[in-house]
C-alpha cells in the first residue's frame, strides 16, 4: 500500500489565534502573554486528518512557541512526524505590491519567513504527495501546487472552516499527485448547496 500523503499544518490564524488582547473568557490556554483560542472543530479535524494523512506542523513562529502550542492542541495519540518553527523557514525579501496588484519596485520591501518544500524533500518525501495548509500565501509562495489557503482565523467562535477543510482533504487523501489538483476556490466545493465531486 502506498504511504499516506504528508499534510503540513500551519498554526497561527490556521489552527489557532493567539492574541495579547483577550477576546473573551473562552480562550483555550495562555502562553507567554498570549491568550490562545482554538479554531472551532480543531479536535475533530486533527482526528480525521490523522486517520488519512501523515501530519506535520510548520509555523513561522519561534521554535519554542510552536513546540508548546503543539503540545497543548494535539492529543497524545497524534504525533506529528515533525514540528518546525522559524528556524526551518527561509527569510525571503518580498517586494511591496501596490493597490492594483503590481510590484512597486520603489516601495519598501519586507521579509517573509518562507516554507520551502525542498527541506521536506530532504527527509525523503515526494513533493507530489505533500499538502501544506497555510493562511498566508506569501509564506508558501514556492509551494503553489501543494498549498491550500484557509481563511485566516481571528477568534470567531462561529467559524466553520475546519469542518469544510476536513471534507475537502478527505476528497484528496488518495490522490497520486496533489500538485495536479486545482485548489483555488476549494471552500466552495463543500459549502451547503454546492455540488461536490
Amino acid at each position: 500500500m502506498e504511504s499516506k500523503i504528508l499534510l503540513i499544518l500551519d498554526l497561527d490564524e490556521t489552527l489557532i489565534h493567539a492574541t495579547a488582547t483577550k477576546l473573551g473568557d473562552d480562550f483555550a490556554f495562555q502562553l507567554y502573554h498570549y491568550y490562545v483560542y482554538k479554531r472551532p472543530g480543531l479536535e475533530a479535524f486533527l482526528a480525521i486528518c490523522a486517520e488519512k494523512f501523515e501530519l506535520a506542523v510548520w509555523s513561522s513562529a519561534s521554535d519554542d512557541y510552536v513546540k508548546q502550542v503543539v503540545e497543548q492542541i494535539f492529543p497524545p495519540e497524534i504525533k506529528p512526524v515533525f514540528v518546525w518553527g522559524r528556524s526551518r523557514c527561509t527569510p525571503l525579501l518580498l517586494p511591496q505590491i501596490d493597490e492594483f496588484g503590481y510590484y512597486n519596485l520603489d516601495g519598501v520591501s519586507h521579509y517573509e519567513y518562507a516554507k520551502l518544500l525542498k527541506k521536506v524533500r530532504r527527509l525523503g518525501y515526494d513533493v507530489n504527495r505533500v499538502l501544506i495548509v497555510d493562511d498566508t500565501p506569501e509564506k508558501v509562495r514556492n509551494c503553489y501546487g501543494n498549498a491550500i489557503y484557509p481563511t485566516p482565523f481571528l477568534g470567531d467562535p462561529t467559524d466553520k472552516e475546519l469542518l469544510i477543510l476536513g471534507q475537502y482533504l478527505h476528497a484528496l487523501h488518495g490522490a497520486e499527485n496533489v500538485r495536479n489538483i486545482e485548489k483555488r476556490q476549494w471552500q466552495h466545493r463543500f459549502l451547503p448547496g454546492s455540488t461536490s465531486e
